[in-house]
């Protein structure tokens, strides 16, 4: 596994779909010489007209860019990427010249929206046109999928650096595309996490939410009760040491996820799942006894006392100062499996939280029994019930979501990245059943739940838990390649969405992830190339 190195980390997570395969299962020809057709990235890009001479990057290429700060630092990022393994200098320029690599910001085109771009390929430049600059990073990340796998080496390879001519126009189904990581059951670094920003940027996911709290660990400093963090993340699962973010480091977190154009969700998971805080401060409990620590990986046996004054000056400290280091809209409050606050009080507790999110300038996300009690105008309700979860609690979802409530989609049998791929799958677990590639990918969030408003459904989102799961690897096994199609359903438009045409998309990745040392499960439903 390669070491975090911030120049060049997104350059050797990139996952590209390597050039030359033409029938399922069939080798990349040698060093990718024939160029990648344009449709053959994912996400699939909305509209694709290609044809003309390809676009070849040289040793007198310059990359050219407007003269506006984010240009700058979209190209530079993109020369970063570049450079090791092409052995070119590929200099950043605003000088306006007509050939190489230009990154055009046009507020005129209106129909590219906060996040379309336009890629042009032909034999003099390659020109990426966006009215946002997170369009121009959108588009970024398509050109390098069609740059041969050897692009992401850290080594000069022998090229040659071929772009397929014509044109690609892209914009994104839904404006909510994320994934979650846990690192409360299992703590992980800031570089860990920046690792998996840049694995997340590489397939146009914009959101990053991060679960900071459970039973089993608080990740996040909060100066006004310090001990959540010194004590309350003092361990995880299975005993070991834990961790936690300085607000400097969780500043660091955020700062690194907007570079690459990832808005970060901190989650607070209450009133359940509150073990640490409940052990860290004895007046949280009702009985004023504080708990132990908890290293196990049982759920719903943990309540914070409802009807405690106490618990309400917590909560309101603790979304006060995650509040002010958090620059995106939401703060997530959690809400699920909380078997052991009865209903009566969940509605109480629900009432009386969501205002104090908005009195510190936030929006309301909650996981969907959220749409037990009331959910604040703005809200966001995360699904992550099953294909078969029972139909009053689907049409509890699907009245709010009539109700003007938005949705986020993650159905645990269907992208939940811990679960097992299959019985012999060595990490993850299977209470929502044996989740396969193809079953993460072939279904479709605008018609899932019975009853729900398109409009009301604003993305997907594919959650890792951590249970299982305590090194980068073992995020990469679990992850890929499940999360590049969960991705695709959030970024392509439905009529792209074919799994027999996709899966030989997928399997012409894997040259990429070998050149980056990411391993991957290599799912029998996927025809990879010959090892």
């Amino acid at each position: 596994m390669r070491q975090h190195r911030t120049p060049r980390l997104l350059g050797t997570l990139l996952l590209v779909v390597a050039a030359g395969i033409s029938v399922a299962g069939a080798a990349p020809s040698a060093a990718g010489r024939t160029a990648t057709p344009l449709g053959q990235v994912i996400p699939a890009p909305a509209s694709v007209d290609a044809g003309g001479s390809p676009y070849r990057i040289t040793s007198s290429t310059r990359i050219r860019v407007d003269d506006s700060r984010e240009g700058r630092r979209i190209g530079s990022y993109l020369a970063d990427v570049l450079r090791p393994s092409t052995g070119y200098r590929l200099p950043v320029t605003d000088d306006g010249g007509r050939d190489g690599i230009r990154l055009q910001l046009s507020r005129k085109d209106s129909a590219l929206g906060a996040e379309g771009y336009r890629l042009q390929s032909g034999k003099g430049a390659v020109t990426i046109t966006a009215r946002e600059p997170a369009g121009l990073f959108h588009g970024v990340q398509t050109l390098r999928q069609l740059l041969p796998a050897a692009v992401e080496k850290d080594s000069v390879q022998p090229g040659p650096w071929a772009v397929a001519g014509g044109t690609i126009t892209d914009t994104p189904r839904y404006g909510y595309r994320g994934a979650m990581l846990d690192v409360s059951r299992h703590f992980f670094g800031v570089d860990q996490v920046k690792r998996y920003i840049d694995q997340l940027a590489l397939y146009k996911v914009n959101t990053l939410h991060l679960h900071l709290s459970d039973d089993q660990g608080w990740r996040i400093a909060i100066d006004s009760w310090p001990r959540l963090a010194s004590y309350g993340g003092s361990t995880q699962v299975g005993g070991g040491a834990g961790g936690f973010y300085t607000k400097a480091q969780y500043k660091e977190i955020v700062r690194y996820a907007s570079s690459r154009f990832l808005e970060v969700v901190p989650e607070i998971d209450m009133p359940g799942h509150t073990n640490a805080a409940l052990a860290s401060y004895a007046e949280l409990n009702c009985d004023g006894v504080a708990p132990p620590l908890y290293t196990g990986t049982e759920v719903g046996f943990s309540s914070l006392c409802v009807g405690k004054p106490v618990t309400y000056d917590f909560v309101d400290d603790v979304i006060r100062e995650l509040a002010a280091i958090t620059p995106g809209r939401y703060i997530h409050i959690g809400g699920d499996e909380a078997h052991s606050t009865p209903h009566e009080d969940f509605v109480e507790f629900m009432t009386k939280v969501q205002p104090v999110v908005a009195k510190y300038g936030k929006k309301v996300m909650g996981w969907h029994q959220l749409t037990g009690a009331s959910p604040a105008k703005g809200a966001l309700a995360q699904y992550w019930g099953l294909d078969d979860t029972n139909a009053a609690e689907k049409e509890q979802v699907a009245a709010a979501a009539r109700n003007g409530t938005g949705l986020v989609l993650s159905p645990a049998d269907r992208v939940y990245l811990d679960m097992k791929y299959n019985a012999d799958t060595p990490l993850g677990l299977d209470w929502a059943g044996l989740v396969e590639v193809k079953r993460s990918y072939d279904w479709d969030p605008g018609n899932y739940l019975a009853g729900v408003p398109g409009s009301a459904v604003r993305g997907v989102e594919a959650p890792l838990w951590t249970e299982t799961l305590s090194t980068s690897a073992n995020l990469d096994y679990m992850a890929f390649p499940r999360l590049p199609g969960v991705a695709e359903l959030g970024w392509s438009p439905a009529a792209t969405h074919d799994w027999d045409t996709y899966k030989v998309r997928l399997a012409a990745q894997a040259p990429r992830w070998d050149a980056m040392g990411t391993g991957y499960y290599r799912s029998s439903q996927v025809p990879w190339p010959a090892e």
